[in-house]
């Protein structure tokens, strides 16, 4: 089975020093980083790399070998001092992993002699260098500092270096073409592959065979894992003994057979996510809905997205990498109504109407996100199947709380694109089904009209639970999404490019 299906990122501390610059300075300076860090974060996440300094290419070499040994999979380059800026870059061109680079800033007034080392100078050249060798590197928001300040850089790279480890070494699994009449997140799959994210698209027929023999193993008493599949999910909704719904037993042989499908089919990539094709004929043949079976399989770490929504999966990953929270995938479904606006909204919350939605889907959200979490059936695939083919949505409010709303997507050209947007779900009573909130996001309206409609997402969207847009645009930037590309919630007076400047706010 799989247990931890993001990265734990460890990254090497390698100093840089330019031979005509006092060593000392870098080394005395990498070790106050260290110790920083080590201070107000741990020693799990570093490695500090004893070649004395790198002031060559065969420094370099020796640099390369240790932090591979160590273990390292994301590397930090650090200019003490001015740095060389030959050497220094090849160390990040040969890293194969995530990368950043951040320098010294000077100690004191006093010591501005032998005691000055010109990192500050030294960054503008490794950047320069950087772009020739053509090496994606994260550089921070303002990347000289003190040990202190350098160690909080370091520790703002580990969600980025996540997120690209993640991708190169992930396959997504997905189950059958999207449902008819719904090209919503039909998305060309190139973009996949040049993220280096391996796709394998196999038929929901490969999937209910697999169901079968499952249900064929356990019911025959050669397979009974099942048994403490359903006691868990039992214990997870609060079922008395002898109480518990004939639902789960189908519930708990379809998750143990998309575990077993992932583990079986990962091959040689660390990490996993699934999508799958949950209607209409899903019901016909399972007689069930997979709803909350996704939401338990978010709860071991691995994201299963519904309708076929190959960029909503790889989209909850990246969350999941970012946050190392549960997170989940919603339509960006209704709009709020008038009177509950103006009963349970306007004067106690700091909204305009428009600001306001609700995000739902039928039941994927993990229980630990919902309040009142209970299972029931689909309401809206009840519509058109009998009501016990529908069974297994989980249901509830969405717990309030900040979020941010976001999605990386690949549109019909075959460009990456994205939006993050902060924001939270309100304390406000739904009074609807499905697992659902009541989210508002500043100047949502505008963004809703000039970045989702007018860059032509479709209507999933992810959510992580806190506010994690920093990290999440720094993400995107590093596995290549063009900044330009990347929307957000702008505030008032600040335009979007197709927006009317004659409508008055």
């Amino acid at each position: 089975m799989l247990s931890n299906n993001i990265p734990k990122i460890k990254v090497g501390i390698v100093a840089v020093s330019r031979d005509c610059f006092p060593a000392p300075l870098a080394v005395n300076r990498r070790k106050a980083l260290v110790e920083a860090y080590e201070n107000k974060y741990g020693k799990d996440d570093i490695y500090e790399c004893p070649i004395t300094i790198v002031e060559s290419e065969t420094d370099m070499v020796a640099a390369l070998e240790d932090i591979k040994k160590a273990g390292c999979n994301a590397l930090c380059v650090y200019l003490g001092n001015f740095g060389p800026e030959i050497s220094e870059t090849l160390l990040a061109k040969h890293f194969d992993g995530p990368k950043m680079f951040c320098a010294a800033a000077e100690e004191s007034q006093n010591d501005l002699y032998d005691g000055r080392g010109d990192a500050y100078c030294g960054m503008l050249n490794a950047s320069y260098n950087i772009a020739l060798r053509n090496i994606r590197a994260y550089i921070p928001d303002y990347p000289v500092g003190n040990a202190e300040e350098c160690a909080d850089m370091v520790h703002d790279f580990l969600p980025v270096a996540r997120v690209a480890y993640g991708l190169d070494h992930l396959k997504i699994i997905s189950f059958g073409p999207r449902p008819s009449n719904f090209l919503a997140c039909n998305a060309p799959i190139k973009q996949l592959y040049n993220l280096n994210v391996e796709i394998e698209e196999e038929s929901e027929l490969d999937l209910f065979e697999s169901y079968t023999k499952h249900m064929e193993a356990y019911e025959s008493g050669k397979d009974k894992r099942a048994d403490d599949t359903m006691a868990d999910m039992a214990a997870e909704m609060h079922y008395e003994k002898g109480k518990e719904p004939a639902m789960l037993k189908k519930l708990a042989v379809y998750e143990l057979t998309l575990l077993d499908w992932a583990d079986e089919h990962k091959g040689y990539r660390e990490f996993v996510a699934l999508t799958t094709k949950c209607w209409p004929a899903f019901q016909d043949m399972f007689k069930f809905v997979p709803c909350y079976v996704n939401s338990r399989l978010m709860r071991r770490g691995i994201p299963v997205s519904c309708e076929v929504d190959i960029y909503g999966t790889l989209s909850e990953y990246i969350g999941l990498c970012i946050s190392g929270d549960e997170v989940t995938l919603l339509d960006i479904n209704n709009s709020v109504p008038h009177d509950m606006y103006e009963e349970s909204i306007k004067g106690k919350f700091d909204y305009s109407f428009t600001d306001t939605f609700m995000g739902f889907h039928c039941g994927n959200t993990c229980s630990s996100k919902i309040g009142g979490a209970h299972l029931s059936y689909q309401r809206i695939m009840a519509r058109t199947h009998p009501q016990d083919w529908c069974d297994g949505t989980i249901e509830g409010d969405i717990v309030p709380g900040d979020i941010t709303f976001y999605r990386l997507q690949s549109t019909a050209d075959s460009k990456l694109r994205a939006y993050a947007a902060e924001g939270e779900v309100l304390p406000v009573a739904t009074k609807s089904f499905g697992g659902i909130g009541v989210f508002a996001i500043k100047e949502m309206g505008r963004f809703y009209r000039y970045w989702l409609i007018s860059k032509n997402f479709p209507h999933h969207g992810a959510v992580m639970f806190g506010h994690y847009g920093k990290a999440l645009y720094e993400a995107l930037k590093y596995i290549g999404v063009d900044p330009s590309e990347i929307g957000y919630n702008r505030p008032a007076g600040l335009p979007y490019a197709d927006e009317n400047p004659f409508v008055r706010r």
